[in-house]
């Protein structure tokens, strides 16, 4: 049996947001306080949950936080034109639109409509076709996160890894997983890979977050790994929560830092 290791995403995170306020001091000596636009459309409870906690976190680090809660009935075209005013916002450094939207609001549109300097999630296809041809980019907050948690372990000295990407028709899913070193599962299925999907000694990424019920008739959560059975398998793992999900909202402040100094110049 292998000793299991858990990767502690908050310390990690916390560490990260310390480092971030410390810049931010630093640029409002300059005059410079970094500003972070959240949209919220509609009232989905994790949502509400993310979007507060996002809140909190970028006033904590020292940054300006402008919330735009909207209702779900809200016109498209409202909220392209919310998203076109916080683009010309010289206050706005970082805008984010929670997704998701709802249904009669076309996601791409919105995601398309934000200044790609100021796509801190990420999303925009210029962000993203920049990532891809190997150019400087905003990095989409949960990989980012990921990657930073690799590099706290130790485990990517020089990032210089083989990717395989499967998803839930893969061929023999469970026999390519165990072909992983470093394994990061983001299906949104509650405890689908299970411990002999590991290797032994593997590091395993868990990026789910699922809500399940519990006997007594309360909720819980769990990621995508069987969390379990994966201990004394793995080498090493996030659990859930505090894994994964702290490093997302540090890093969405990463990138919020990161996208003020480039637009002061």
């Amino acid at each position: 049996m292998v000793e299991t290791r858990i990767i502690d995403g908050k310390a990690v995170a916390a560490e990260l947001r310390a480092e971030i306020a410390v810049e931010v001091a630093a640029l409002k000596g300059q005059g410079l306080t970094p500003g972070l636009a959240v949209v919220l459309v509609g009232e989905d409870p994790a949502s509400q949950v993310y979007v507060r906690n996002k809140g909190a976190q970028t006033l904590e680090a020292g940054m300006a936080s402008f919330e735009h809660k909207l209702p779900a009935d809200t016109p498209e075209a409202d909220l392209l034109a919310l998203v076109q005013r916080l683009n010309a916002d010289a206050r706005v450094h970082g805008i984010l639109v929670q997704l998701p939207l709802p249904g009669h609001i076309d996601s791409m549109k919105v995601l398309s409509t934000i200044d790609p300097a100021k796509d801190v999630d990420g999303f925009h296809v210029v962000n993203a076709g920049r990532l891809a041809v190997g150019l400087d980019a905003l990095v989409p907050c949960t990989p980012l996160g990921c990657i930073i948690l690799l590099k706290a372990a130790q485990l990517l000295l020089k990032e210089d890894c083989t990717v395989t990407i499967a998803h839930s028709r893969t061929r023999d899913l469970p026999a390519e997983c165990r072909t992983a070193d470093i394994l990061i599962a983001a299906v949104g299925r509650p405890e689908m890979v299970r411990g002999d999907w590991i290797k032994p000694g593997a590091t395993v990424i868990d990026v789910g977050i699922n809500r399940i019920a519990k006997p007594d008739g309360k909720t819980r959560l769990v990621g995508d790994v069987a969390f379990a059975e994966a201990q004394g398998v793995a080498g090493l793992i996030t659990p859930v929560p505090g894994g994964v999900g702290p490093m997302t909202i540090a890093c969405l402040l990463q990138n919020t830092l990161t996208a003020a100094k480039r637009q002061m110049g």
